[in-house]
């Protein structure tokens, strides 16, 4: 029995592409390379017909939506209406479908799955930050949800390598999710393109 094709019918979602992410100098020194290929992604998704979803995190400073850790350390970060919140001012998010979030997931309290279902997606292209926390836990809850995934590699960064080496190997061998270079998911998403059209 043949596996079906994980760009059937897809998704790209850009996660946690904000300036507040890359003021740590390990996610400032990849800046340059995300943005320029999430923006080849977007490039190909928009020429394809492919719906770009973009996630942020946003929190309220009365701590009304602050996680467990934030209220334990009593600090609480990307605050609604700051700079932090703001996506990389070199991404071109144009045309795309906002969620906002409040945990790691994409999925959690939001209507990420809603969005999903209107637009009839079956597989997502995951692409942002961090591999081993925001991107891996959508990607966990994207799995639970039935949805192909692939992880564009290359347009992923975590502040420790070794994590997201570690991160991405598993979600590879657990779920099955697959690991491909940017090139390699702009191919297929014109090759699903040419099979639509036809």
């Amino acid at each position: 029995m043949s596996v079906p094709s994980p760009l059937r019918y897809p998704a790209l979602v850009l996660i946690d592409l904000q300036e507040g992410f890359f003021e740590t100098p390990a996610l400032a020194r990849e800046r340059n390379r995300l943005v320029a290929n999430c923006n080849w992604l977007i490039a190909a998704a928009r020429a394809t017909s492919t719906p770009v979803i973009n996630v942020r995190t946003v929190h309220k400073k009365d701590k009304s939506t602050w996680t467990l850790k934030m209220l334990e350390d009593d600090q609480g970060y990307l605050f609604e209406n700051t700079k932090q919140v703001a996506n990389l001012e070199e991404l071109d998010i144009e045309g795309s479908v906002e969620v906002v979030k409040r945990r790691d997931s994409a999925f959690w309290n939001t209507e990420m799955l809603t969005i999903l279902l209107r637009h009839r997606i079956s597989s997502l292209i995951l692409a942002g930050v961090s591999s081993e926390t925001c991107v891996s836990a959508t990607a966990t809850d994207a799995f639970a949800a039935n949805l192909e995934v692939v992880l564009a590699c290359d347009a992923l960064a975590a502040e420790d390598e070794s994590f997201e080496e570690m991160t991405l190997k598993f979600l590879n061998a657990q779920y099955r999710q697959e690991l491909r270079k940017t090139k390699e998911v702009v191919a297929a998403l014109f090759m699903v393109g040419n099979e639509i059209l036809k």
